[in-house]
């Protein structure tokens, strides 16, 4: 069983972490994405795109309004946090709709970890900054916490 999984996650010599990462002229490696965006909540896996895309459906927002990441939660593991550019007052009804709308509990984000930002945090290439994203919900909800 292990050597499958280890034969799975080797390719070519390199083991496949599903980080994405910069070789620099000097031979240093630097981290700076993952393939794909989970959060593994009590041992599941919740892919932040299927949050992000229910979200949008029940803003019926055609622009990006949100922007889900995974934070660090003592009991879970992870729990979900989303930026978003909406006034305050439409989350709430966002947020009953996406149990509506048949998303499992597990993927719906506590109302508190809902950031009201100014604008979602971009790369110079226009994608999302998912650093910055994750900085940002965790310094805000640590200042949240705090009062």
């Amino acid at each position: 069983m292990f050597e499958e999984r280890t034969a799975k996650a080797l390719h070519d010599g390199w083991y496949i972490t599903g980080d994405l990462a910069l070789l620099d002229e000097d031979g240093f490696l630097t981290i700076t994405d993952r393939l794909s965006r989970f959060s593994k909540i009590g041992g599941e896996m919740v892919p932040h795109g299927r949050v992000e895309e229910a979200l949008q459906q029940a803003a019926g927002a055609e622009m990006q309004v949100f922007a889900v990441t995974g934070i660090p939660d003592e009991r879970k593991g992870e729990q979900l946090a989303v930026l978003h550019t909406l006034n305050e007052s439409q989350i709430p009804g966002i947020v009953s709709k996406l149990a509506a709308n048949g998303l499992p509990n597990l993927y719906i984000p506590p109302r508190p970890n809902f950031i009201k930002v100014d604008a979602l945090p971009m790369l110079g290439t226009g994608k999302m900054d998912l650093r910055s994203l994750k900085r940002i919900a965790m310094e805000r909800l640590a200042q949240i916490n705090e009062s």
